[in-house]
């Protein structure tokens, strides 16, 4: 059976760090160890033209450290363009903490790195990502004033993943208009891969509009709590991919978008909630293209939840963030049609929207 995939490297190993981040021009990359704590972590600033990078903090027992340091360049990329495309005046950033949250996660450590992401000054400004809680902000919150993503009984706006599943459900029905002329999910068959907290509230939109849905996730315990909670369908097969469905939602880990999986693939649509589903973004964009699926590009439809936390930066209020996400659908289905009118593939169209405005506002800000 296939399963959720670890994160692939997809950038060089080879040689130094900083000419691993010249390959996409990342700012700032900051290690970070304590051996009181056992805290190892990395942060990675890519881009702070539009303002200062706003990422989340994961924590995974990654193999090894390349593979985190490649984990971390490629996420702190895709928050940049996330910001960008939405709007928003934030540049992107991301941190990883190496080892396995459910052993070595504590107050001391979570309040440690604490002290590295104040040390910054406030170029970054974490929150919560895969392995990360807002109790686990909250330590944070008790060493630097950086933080969003704190619970709401501290003035914060709590757990982002219903936003950013709200958001992926608005880039889903997009997509869905644009493939099949409706935005009603009613009948269709999505497969939702990856049932963590933003797995789980798609999973609640999508059952609630009357789509036939089937899950899966490496975790057991997680499937049987979200099908008994929302009428899913636990998927018993031996080949995720090989399914029959209309839409597959990748909400785990990236780089499930890859030669091999794509070719199996017999889905109309792609949108999930997932970061870098793509393994390769041009060989895999191209060959998703060629082959008619509509993707929604990951970093358009899964920025609810940035949305979210950026808007507790100035005084949070869940009904405008849900009405900001709202807005994913209509730029999902404006850069669908242009990816179709262009013939280009949707990662090129949204990351050109994305790269026009770095740049229109970097002028901006030299002269």
């Amino acid at each position: 059976m296939s399963t959720t995939q670890e994160p692939k490297e997809i950038t060089q190993t080879s040689g130094s760090v900083i000419k691993q981040m010249s390959i996409n021009n990342h700012e700032q990359v900051v290690f970070c160890n304590d051996n009181e704590t056992g805290l190892k972590a990395i942060i990675a600033i890519h881009n702070t033209v539009l303002g200062p990078a706003l990422g989340g903090t994961r924590m995974w027992a990654y193999n090894n450290e390349a593979e985190a340091l490649n984990d971390v360049l490629r996420l702190s990329r895709g928050m940049t363009y996330k910001a960008a495309i939405s709007g928003l005046n934030l540049g992107g950033g991301k941190a990883v903490i190496i080892g396995d949250s459910k052993k070595i996660k504590n107050e001391q450590l979570m309040r440690r790195f604490g002290k590295f992401v104040n040390s910054l000054g406030g170029k970054y400004i974490t929150a919560e990502d895969v392995g990360i809680g807002t109790k686990d902000m909250e330590y944070v919150k008790m060493e630097t004033n950086f933080v969003t993503g704190i619970p709401e009984s501290m003035g914060g706006s709590g757990d982002p993943s219903p936003v950013t599943a709200f958001g992926v459900y608005m880039g889903m029905k997009a997509s869905a208009k644009f493939a099949y002329g409706s935005d009603s999910l009613q009948g269709k068959k999505v497969f939702v891969q990856g049932i963590g907290h933003v797995g789980e509230n798609l999973v609640d939109y999508l059952v609630k509009e009357g789509a036939i849905v089937s899950i899966f996730d490496i975790n057991e315990e997680r499937l049987v709590e979200c099908a008994n909670a929302t009428g899913a369908t636990i998927f018993k097969g031996n080949d995720v991919y090989e399914s029959d469905m209309d839409i597959y939602a990748p909400c785990a880990l990236g780089a499930t978008l890859n030669t091999d999986s794509i070719s199996k693939l017999k889905c109309s649509i792609i949108a999930g909630a997932a970061n870098n589903q793509l393994e390769d973004e041009m060989l895999h964009g191209k060959m998703l293209l060629d082959k008619g699926i509509v993707w929604a590009p990951d970093f358009l439809i899964n920025a609810g939840g940035l949305i979210n936390v950026y808007s507790e930066l100035n005084g949070y209020n869940r009904e405008e963030a849900m009405n900001n996400a709202q807005k994913i659908y209509d730029l999902t289905g404006s850069i669908l049609k242009t990816a179709q009118a262009e013939n280009i593939t949707t990662i090129v169209a949204a990351k050109n929207i994305a790269e026009k405005r770095i740049a229109e506002i970097g002028k901006m800000k030299l002269s």
